[in-house]
């Protein structure tokens, strides 16, 4: 089973914030990365819209050939339930984002076999369904499974 390690997606999520010219010139937008399986921040969408910009980010994916796999997107917005939905159809294995998901999403995410991680901040994050492919639950994890 593909696991990437927390670590990685701490470090995108940092490199995201850099990668977002129109956050940086509105303060207004969301943006959706994508983190292959090696860690690295490949691809990067923004939108006003939460859901635009993840829209965006697999359309992006699909279009690049990407066929489901080793990888996450990451999103600078809480989690809804068509987000985890629309990740996992495509195949994602991994949707972090910065924000809280709603319990639909989480239970989505339980049933559907995503990774589902939160509050990717200073460090710590919470992991709320199927934790195990972030690698090993530190003490700043809060896992839920």
């Amino acid at each position: 089973d593909f696991v990437l390690p927390a670590a990685a997606l701490h470090a995108a999520i940092e490199a995201l914030r850099q990668r977002q010219p129109l956050q940086h010139a509105t303060g207004a937008s969301h943006a959706a990365g994508w983190v292959d399986a090696a860690g690295r921040l490949t691809l990067v969408r923004e939108d006003v819209g939460r859901h635009n910009a993840l829209d965006k980010l697999l359309g992006a994916l699909a279009r690049s050939g990407w066929r489901g796999g080793g990888g996450a997107a990451i999103v600078t917005s809480r989690a809804s339930v068509e987000m985890v939905q629309k990740a996992a159809i495509l195949g994602v294995p991994i949707l972090a984002t910065i924000s809280g998901p709603t319990a639909l999403a989480i239970r989505t995410a339980q049933d559907c076999g995503l990774t589902l991680a939160a509050y990717f901040r200073d460090h710590g994050h919470v992991r709320y369904a199927h934790g195990g492919r972030l690698g090993e639950a530190s003490r700043l994890d809060t896992c839920r499974r």
